[in-house]
This record gives C-alpha cells, sequence and structure tokens, in this order.
C-alpha cells in the first residue's frame, strides 16, 4: 500500500497531490469576482451570498473600470470644472451670490460717522477728570534737574575761524546752531553767528538776531565757545572779502566728531577760515560727554528768542491761562499738521471726493513735481492710514481729547499753519473744544503784524506757548516735537508732560463700526496713561538729546530735593 506525504496545507485545485506545496497565486489587480467554477468547486452564487441588484452591479463595474484606468483621476479636476461651469449656465445670474470686497480694518476714514454717532454719548457724560489727574507717572522716578557744568578755566587761542550755514526750518536751524557749537569747542575754534539759509518752503529771510537773542547767545557760551558776531577783516582780505572763496566742507549726515578732528582740523589750522554749508545734521548723536555737553548748554540755555518774540509769547500765555481758569490756569497745547501740503504729501485719503484728490495731485505737482508720479511708484492710502502715517484731522484730535477724559470746558491752544479746508474740518473740533483759541485769536492784528510774513518768527510763538502748556499733544512729528518734548523735560523735572497717540490703534479705533463711548473712551484713557508712563523716558545711544535730555544735561533730585519737590507740591 503506498502511502502519501502529510501536506498540512492541502493540495491544490483540482489536481492530485504532489510532494511540494503550490506557491500562493498571485493578488488580482482589482476586486473583480470571478464566477467560474472550480473543478472541486462548489462555486457559483451559492458562494457568493444573495444576489444582487441590479445598481449594486453597475456601481462594481463602474468601480473596477476606475482602478483599472487609473490615468483617468488625472482629468478629474477638468471633468469637475467642466460640470460646474455647465451648472453656472444653467443658474439665472441673479440668483448667484455676490464677493463684496471689503477694505481693511482702519483703511477708510470713517471718523465723521463714528462722531455724529457717539456725539450724545459724548455730550452726555461729565465724568471726566479733565486736567486734574492728567500726569500720575512724573515723579516716580524721584525726578531730574538741570546740571549743565561749565568751565571757568580761560579759552586757549583759537585755531581759526567757523563759518556755518544752516538750512531748514526753525527747528533744523536750531539742529544746526547747536552741533556747530559743539563741533567749535571741540576743535577750539571761533564761532562765527551761524547764517540761515533762504527756504523755498519756508520763505522766511530771518536772520539770527531776529529769532535769538544774540547777546545772550554769545554771553552764555563764553567760557566754553568763543562766538563773534561776524568774520574779522583782516581775515576776509585774504579771501577777497567773498566766502564764496572759501574752502567750503561738503560733510556727510551723522559724521561722527573724531572725522572733524581727523579732516576737518587740519584745514582750519591751515587756511584760518573754513565754511560748512549745508550744516544741519552733520553731527552723530552718540557723541563723547564733553560734545553733548555743549550741545546742552547751546540749546537748553544760550538759545533764548529775540525780545519781540518773548514778549509777545509771554502775553500769549497769560492769555491762556486767563481762558482757563477753571482749571486753575491748565491748558493743552496741540501741535496740528493738517496743512494743505501735510495733507499732499502724506497721500492720505479722506471725506473730499473727486474735489479732494484734484487738490492733493495739484498740490503734489506744485510742491514735489514729478516725485509722485514717476514710473513704478504706487500710492496705496489704506495702507499709509493703516500703519499710522495719515496726519489727525481736526475731528479727529477732538475725538481723542474727549475720549482721553478732558471736558468741554478745557481750554485748546492750537499751533499749526494754515488748516486745510478749515472753514469744514474745524467746525466739529470747535464743538467739542469751544474755548480753543489760536495765536491768530488770542493776538491783535497790531500785535501779530510785525511776525506775519515770516514763518519762522510765528513758528517760535507756538513753540512758547506749547512749551508752557500742562499738556503738549504731538499728532505727526517733524523738528517742532522733536525738540519741543525735551525742552520740556528739561524744565519739568524730567518728564515731557506730552500726548504722543498710537495713530495705527487710533486707525482701528476710528474704524469700528460698533464701539460705544464708553469702550472708546476706556481705550483712549489707557493711551494717555502710557503716554504719561514714556514722558520720563532717558535717552539710549542712538537718540537725540534734544529730545532726551536725561542724563547727559539732566541729573537726578537726591532725597532731600525730592521732598522739597513734593512738599512744594
Amino acid at each position: 500500500m503506498q502511502h502519501h506525504a502529510y501536506n498540512r496545507l492541502g493540495s491544490g485545485g483540482g489536481g492530485g497531490g504532489g510532494g511540494t506545496p503550490s506557491p500562493p497565486a498571485s493578488p488580482r489587480r482589482s476586486p473583480r469576482i470571478h464566477r467560474r467554477a472550480g473543478k472541486g468547486g462548489g462555486g457559483g452564487r451559492a458562494a457568493q451570498g444573495a444576489p444582487r441588484t441590479i445598481a449594486q452591479r453597475m456601481a462594481w463595474m463602474l468601480l473596477s473600470f476606475l482602478l483599472r484606468r487609473q490615468a483617468i483621476f488625472l482629468f478629474a479636476p477638468l471633468l469637475y470644472v467642466a460640470a460646474m461651469l455647465f451648472y453656472m449656465g444653467t443658474v439665472p445670474i441673479d440668483s448667484v451670490p455676490r464677493i463684496i470686497s471689503r477694505s481693511a480694518p482702519g483703511s477708510v476714514y470713517r471718523s465723521p460717522k463714528l462722531y455724529e454717532r457717539l456725539r450724545p454719548a459724548m455730550d452726555a457724560d461729565n465724568s471726566s477728570d479733565g486736567l486734574a489727574t492728567v500726569w500720575k507717572h512724573s515723579f516716580k522716578g524721584g525726578g531730574w534737574r538741570p546740571c549743565i557744568h561749565t568751565s571757568n578755566d580761560a579759552l586757549p587761542d583759537s585755531n581759526g575761524y567757523i563759518y556755518v550755514e544752516a538750512n531748514g526750518g526753525l527747528n533744523q536751524q536750531r539742529t544746526s546752531i547747536c552741533n556747530a557749537v559743539a563741533v567749535a569747542g571741540y576743535l577750539n575754534a571761533t564761532l562765527v553767528i551761524p547764517y540761515f539759509h533762504y527756504h523755498s518752503i519756508w520763505r522766511d529771510p530771518s536772520k539770527f538776531n531776529d529769532i535769538y537773542d544774540e547777546d545772550h547767545f554769545i554771553n552764555t557760551l563764553k567760557s566754553e565757545v568763543q562766538v563773534v558776531h561776524q568774520v574779522p577783516e583782516y581775515i576776509m582780505e585774504r579771501f577777497g572779502h567773498n566766502l564764496s572763496n572759501v574752502f567750503n566742507f561738503k560733510i556727510k549726515a551723522w559724521s561722527s566728531i573724531q572725522y572733524y578732528k581727523d579732516a576737518v582740523l587740519p584745514k582750519l589750522v591751515e587756511e584760518k577760515l573754513i565754511r560748512i554749508s549745508p550744516f544741519a545734521n552733520r553731527l552723530s548723536f552718540d557723541a563723547p560727554s564733553t560734545i553733548q555737553r555743549l550741545r546742552c548748554l547751546a540749546n537748553f540755555e544760550a538759545l533764548r528768542f529775540s525780545n519781540p518774540i518773548a514778549t509777545l509769547a509771554a502775553k500769549l500765555v497769560s492769555r491762556m491761562k486767563e481762558h482757563s481758569k477753571d482749571n486753575d490756569g491748565k491748558y493743552i497745547a496741540v501741535h496740528l499738521r493738517f496743512e494743505e501740503d501735510m495733507v499732499a504729501f502724506s497721500c492720505c485719503v479722506f471725506d473730499g471726493g473727486e474735489e479732494e484728490k484734484q487738490e492733493m495731485n495739484a498740490a503734489r505737482e506744485r510742491g514735489w513735481r514729478g516725485k509722485f508720479t514717476k514710473r513704478g511708484r504706487v500710492i496705496r492710502p489704506g495702507t499709509i492710514r493703516i500703519n499710522g502715517k495719515c496726519p489727525l484731522t481736526p475731528l479727529e484730535v477732538g475725538l481723542m481729547l474727549r475720549g482721553m477724559g478732558f471736558g468741554n470746558n478745557t481750554a485748546i491752544y492750537l499751533a499749526s499753519g494754515k488748516i486745510y479746508k478749515a472753514e469744514k474740518t474745524m467746525v466739529p473740533l470747535l464743538e467739542m473744544f469751544p474755548l480753543l483759541q489760536t495765536k491768530e485769536t488770542l493776538a491783535s492784528t497790531e500785535e501779530l503784524d510785525p511776525f506775519k510774513n515770516y514763518s519762522s518768527r510765528m513758528a517760535a510763538i507756538d513753540y512758547s506757548v506749547c512749551l508752557h502748556s500742562e499738556v503738549f499733544v504731538t499728532t505727526q512729528g517733524g523738528n517742532f516735537p522733536h525738540f519741543l518734548i525735551g525742552h520740556r523735560r528739561y524744565l519739568y523735572g524730567g518728564h515731557s508732560k506730552t500726548i504722543k497717540p498710537d495713530k495705527r490703534k487710533l486707525a482701528l479705533l476710528f474704524d469700528n463700526p460698533n464701539i460705544g463711548w464708553k469702550s472708546l473712551k476706556r481705550q483712549l484713557l489707557n493711551m494717555r496713561a502710557h503716554s504719561d508712563a514714556k514722558g520720563m523716558e532717558m535717552k539710549r545711544p542712538s537718540d537725540s538729546l534734544y529730545t532726551y535730555p536725561c542724563p547727559d544735561c539732566m541729573c537726578r533730585l537726591n532725597k532731600t530735593e525730592v521732598s522739597k519737590s513734593s512738599s512744594a507740591r
């Protein structure tokens, strides 16, 4: 009897058993079921279970077809798009939802609508603390006092004369003067009273002694830098009495003091007279303490406005205090930059429509011919506004100050040039602050006439009245607040007493259609508190001491001085 080997896996299909097991079958390409009956089979319908419906069979056939021809999936997106286009063609156009393009938050000037909506709640709000508690942070740091040390030593023989030509407006010229004093002192040179360039924009022919007290300037500096009214005759003879024959240094902006020692001093010693033109930001902010001390002395002590300017300014300060007697003589000064040239230069869009657009295009072409229309330049007014670069309108200044807790009985001094469309734009600000004044409303025509055609002298009057306000509000930056903030720190114990708003945040707040008065006021009071805390900032290496006089020009109060200061209040 023949025995067969035991095969655990069993023999294949219907054949007789060999000794080696068959390899497993290869997987099929598709799940399609073959219905051929095996020889030992028992296949057929009994093996497949219940009979399928026609729909199921069709589905299986379609799926199998797709899987066997996989490349068709590459065309699936095209088939989808074609189907959608076919569908859209069968739907009436008026039933298709419209896609509405909305401007980015803060990119559109919507402040007039906000004012109209919030005005009833604003007028009904009597919880304002006004000027009584505006500065809470002022003396937490112990306070500061001016401490510019001067030398008692006699000045050595001069290395020669330096003649500078200051360019720009009032405060850019101020930069020139202070830097010239520092350079002359460092090079042991005699400084000639700076000459003021006639500027095509400012159009002010004023000389140094028209704006500043020249004798006071010379006397204050006499122990540090020798200053003379003009170049001596015997020196001018060498140059044919013509300054254009004098060697002129063209110095790069923000040059180091070492450059002056290395490049300028040898020529000064050789020629005995040099000229530097133009001369404004020609000395770096970061300088040795000896240089900084001379800048402090020039800016905060030596530069005093001429008697005609100082006299009228004192009268206007006195009249502002009279207008603010309900607040113990305290008033707010606002530097508003909403003149036509500023609005045009900003490229911002307000609510003047096509008329405003044409006027601004014309103003840009007059002032900066071709600058804004050259090929490739793209102007995005919405982006400019979101980034906080648009000048605040009078309406926005009013909204901000009312939200910061200043009631309609607050006296405001407005420092500004000619306001763009003042007959329209000033109306809401005057509604919110009826006690608002300008130099034109405070002074008589006779008092103001000597200054009217001189932009720098008019700016000097504004500077003086702003300097002595309880609160100074800067709205756009520039040289005017740059110097004024530092000067106020110098006078007020190291605190600038200045509100410098976050204009990016203001753009969002004034654009919010759902914000209520209480919510807006809460946000603006926080902004005011932030300005209070930032008022005591110290100078960093890259900062200007004209804005941050601590610690170069000031010293901290000691304990005795702090207690005296506190008791005086």
